[in-house]
């Protein structure tokens, strides 16, 4: 009962003599200790944010202008040019009775240096801000850099000489313009003009020309209203209206997973790989809330990338709304949440102030999977609701779940620090069918049984009974790229910094009076859960009809096809168009998502990777027209998709502008049929690569069978396939397809087949090229990364 004693830092007894007062000192000085810990957070907070606010600049310039001043007026000089007198005047006069004249003169020097110095730090930042807004160094050709750009780069690098903080450079980063409404249509009417016949491209011109004389224009004023006075005229639209105000369930919809290493399992011991995983998390975010990570950058260069969506990554939730959902985030919680077996528990993962050891949490899950008592009624498939449609869940939480036990459950599981599923099967690349095991681990992670993660939460991680792990993300609140960071972070961490004990146990000792995890009690009424049974049907209704098929494609990387100097993700974006071709019959709106980061509180943009340049290299391949010939028609299809690409990258993509004119043309109440139109065309091919980030984590040369499969994510189109592609090292890809059974024009597996098909083809096309076209820049050294 040691742990019963810790719960509370005193007891009274009531005697005839009076109250009998014991306190707990144990307790007492847990109380203390976590205290501690919590004023050490706020300190670091303080100090993080004193440091940020003088970027580029350092604290210890503040010393280097006094001094600078004061060695001036030394020199009977006045630096100010009067403004010292004046501030002397200005003193107040209990300073001018305590202050000598001597000292007033210092005083004045003193506030003069520091006024001096925060209007350098001002001009510093302004001057960092415009440098961050120049984007041609991406727009250059490799090996032509031109003198401007040099000296871009020579002053961009001076002034990010200092080690700046996790976001420090987040106020010095520009906004999002708003693209000319003249060059948006035009660039989407080139984008569609190889999925229209004659007619239709005729009559879509004119639906865009009427819209450009007409209502466009005054859309558009009130969006460029909306860009001077909002941080970022995109984002916040895009998360309401693209993420939260979606009414159908988020499951399979929205939300996306990650895997595992491919080849390897650090231990085949549950607990100890929970142990290792939850603890490689908490300390990433240790790092964040001390601001420790380094800032995300364009691979190959200083230019930063903007962090904001690393603020909401723990401690966060999505809670259901009848006309939207809500983001609430907390402050960081010292527990997670635990599933196992239809069972919730409260995992406390500090103790007095201190984070548990691996094996500490290790020995703590381990008690849970020992438990052997069952779930409360209608208790083990409770997280059906945030499977299924939003409003129900929204209505039955508001009921049921607003007071008593049941909110003080549901708040143990919302502000958890993230939720941890144990799953009781085993999954990975295993046995006699290793593809189709790799098949059902991503349908597992993407949908699970469909009640077996808390579908609202930021993220989930699993831990499989065979050590295998995985998590599956909610997707308004970040992109693919800030939980790939997090997962590149955990699996380094976990297989080689903290590692496991011969036997497979986590390193550590083991404090053996932890109170232990708490059970979560719940109050589920026959309404709740009929409730819940129908959010069920919905849901595995949904997961049923998801057809996934991963694959790795060994049989070239990204070593090979950039000795052919062409941009890997251009080669593997054409290879799908191709696939495409060949499984449907002809072409359709293809989806590759592109960063914006490069602007502050940037998400993503669409590159319409169908181009009438790819079009052209694919009906020429499948003509059988020479190979001279062909190879030609993929330089400029590649060169296209690359200049395509940069274009979103820099803000001036088509879908985000017409998707906030839409917004606009709503709130105005008024109707357009070209941006209904527009916005109403089915994305058949949604595609994403999965960035790999932080290659200094993974010794791929010396440990080659760690590497990792990526993630995927469902079809975005009834009809269509969702593709997914991580480029690990330099000999693999791996390929993540879904689409639905209910269609019969779509197979996974078989479309599988065509993208290993068409990726041998076109590099066979290639191989016999002997000329060494010019690319970019940003197309061959720095390749930007996608996101989901």
């Amino acid at each position: 009962m040691a742990e019963a004693h810790q719960a509370v830092a005193f007891q009274f007894t009531i005697t005839p003599e009076g109250i009998d007062l014991q306190l707990s000192y144990q307790a007492l000085n847990q109380i203390y200790l976590s205290g501690v810990r919590s004023w050490k957070k706020r300190v670091s907070r303080i100090r993080n944010r004193v440091i940020k606010g003088m970027y580029p600049a350092s604290p210890s310039s503040w010393l280097f202008v006094v001094i600078a001043i004061l060695a001036t007026m030394y020199m009977r000089s006045d630096p100010s040019m009067g403004l010292i007198a004046k501030i002397q005047q200005r003193l107040p006069l209990s300073l001018h009775v305590s202050l000598s004249a001597q000292g007033q003169t210092m005083l004045s020097a003193l506030v003069f240096s520091t006024l001096l110095w925060l209007s350098l730090i001002l001009a510093l930042r302004f001057c960092l801000k415009l440098l961050l807004s120049y984007h041609q160094w991406m727009f250059e050709q490799h090996g032509r850099v031109s003198n401007t750009t040099k000296i871009w780069v020579t002053l961009l690098r001076l002034l990010s000489s200092r080690k700046p903080l996790l976001y420090s450079y987040q106020t010095s980063l520009p906004h999002l313009p708003v693209p000319a409404i003249k060059d948006t249509l035009s660039r989407y009417l080139e984008s569609a003009r190889p999925l229209l016949s004659d007619c239709e491209y005729k009559r879509m011109t004119k639906l865009a020309s009427d819209f450009e004389s007409n209502l466009g224009n005054r859309l558009q004023r009130y969006l460029k209203l909306k860009a001077l006075w909002a941080t970022n005229y995109v984002s916040d639209w895009w998360e309401e209206y693209i993420y939260l105000r979606s009414r159908g369930p988020i499951m399979v919809n929205s939300n996306y997973y990650g895997m595992d290493f491919l080849y390897v399992t650090p231990t085949c011991v549950q607990a100890a790989r929970a142990g290792n995983t939850i603890t490689a998390m908490l300390l990433y975010r240790r790092k964040v809330n001390r601001e420790e990570l380094k800032p995300s950058r364009v691979p190959g260069t200083v230019i930063p990338l903007c962090a904001a969506q690393t603020e909401r990554m723990f401690n966060t939730t999505r809670t259901p709304g009848l006309e939207t959902d809500v983001l609430q985030h907390w402050l960081d919680s010292e527990f997670i949440a635990v599933y196992h077996k239809g069972r919730y528990f409260r995992l406390w993962v500090y103790q007095a102030g201190r984070l548990l050891s691996p094996r500490e949490i290790e020995y703590q899950i381990q008690k849970i999977l020992d438990d052997q008592s069952p779930p409360q009624p209608g208790e083990d498939k409770l997280a059906a609701l945030t499977a299924g449609d939003r409003i129900p869940w929204s209505q039955t939480r508001k009921q049921y779940f607003s007071t008593g036990i049941n909110k003080r459950s549901l708040d143990a599981i919302e502000k958890a620090a993230f939720f941890v599923t144990l799953a009781d099967e085993e999954q990975g690349m295993r046995g006699n069918d290793p593809v189709g095991n790799l098949d059902r681990y991503a349908k597992s992670l993407l949908h699970g049984k469909c009640y077996d993660r808390w579908y609202d939460k930021s993220f989930s991680v699993v831990i499989y009974k065979n050590g295998k792990n995985g998590l599956n993300a909610e997707h308004s609140w970040a992109d693919a790229p800030t939980v790939a960071h997090l997962w590149e972070y955990t699996l380094a961490t976990d297989a080689f910094h903290l590692g496991y004990t011969e036997d497979g146990h986590c390193k550590g000792e083991v404090d053996r009076s932890l109170p232990n995890p708490q059970r979560l009690i719940w109050d589920i009424s026959q309404e709740v859960q009929a409730q819940v049974c129908h959010s069920l049907a919905v849901a595995q209704a949904l997961a049923d009809d998801v057809d996934c098929h991963v694959f790795p494609f060994r049989d070239f990387g990204k070593g090979r096809i950039k000795k052919l100097r062409v941009s890997p993700d251009a080669f593997i974006q054409i290879a799908l168009q191709l696939a495409y071709y060949r499984d449907r019959g002809g072409f359709c709106l293809t989806y590759e998502a592109s960063m914006t980061r490069l602007f502050r509180e940037g998400r993503t943009e669409t590159v319409r990777s169908c181009s009438n340049e790819s079009s052209a290299f694919v009906k020429a391949l499948e003509s059988g027209e020479a190979a001279e010939q062909c190879r030609h028609l993929f330089r400029l299809a590649s060169e296209r998709h690359q200049n395509l690409y940069r274009l979103a990258m820099t803000g001036a993509g088509i879908d985000r502008h017409l998707f906030c004119l839409y917004v606009v043309s709503k709130y105005l109440g008024v109707e357009s049929p070209f941006l209904k139109e527009v916005l109403s065309e089915p994305w058949r091919l949604s595609t994403s690569q999965t960035p790999v980030q932080q290659m200094e984590l993974f010794d791929l040369k010396n440990h080659p069978e760690f590497v990792s499969l990526g993630g995927g994510f469902g079809p975005v189109a009834d009809d269509g396939y969702g593709v997914s592609y991580i480029i690990v090292g330099e000999d693999m890809i791996n390929f993540h397809v879904s689409c639905k059974y209910s269609c019969n024009e779509t197979d996974s597996h078989r479309f599988g087949a065509q993208i290993n098909k068409a990726l041998q083809d076109i590099m066979g096309v290639l191989s016999a090229d002997t000329k060494t076209p010019v690319l970019s820049t940003a197309a061959v050294e720095s390749q930007p990364k996608k996101t989901l």
